[in-house]
């Protein structure tokens, strides 16, 4: 399960390209497309190299006007999706 001291970063068994302010991930071993919107795509890029979740969420405080709860929520949701598609993995810091 993903907390906020989780290290993540994107999976080798992807690749992904940016469309405008989206992203298009291509999961290589199912042949699966996803696709994120502007901020979904901010955090794909942040996740390219190993980083704590407890980093992403205060850079995301810091861009955004968004409760704290709530975007914390969110973006473990999202690392969740994510890692359970394969997408991304947890790491040793």
């Amino acid at each position: 399960m993903l907390t906020k001291q989780s290290v993540v970063r994107v999976s080798k068994e992807q690749v992904s390209c940016d469309l405008a302010e989206d992203s298009a991930i291509l999961d290589l071993k199912s042949g699966q497309y996803y696709g994120l919107n502007p901020i979904g795509a901010h955090i794909w890029a942040l996740l390219q190299k190993p980083i704590p979740v407890e980093d992403i969420l205060l850079r995301l405080l810091n861009e955004y006007e968004v409760d704290a709860d709530r975007c914390e929520r969110d973006l473990l949701a999202l690392l969740g999706e994510l890692e359970a598609k394969g997408l991304v993995e947890t790491c040793a810091e």
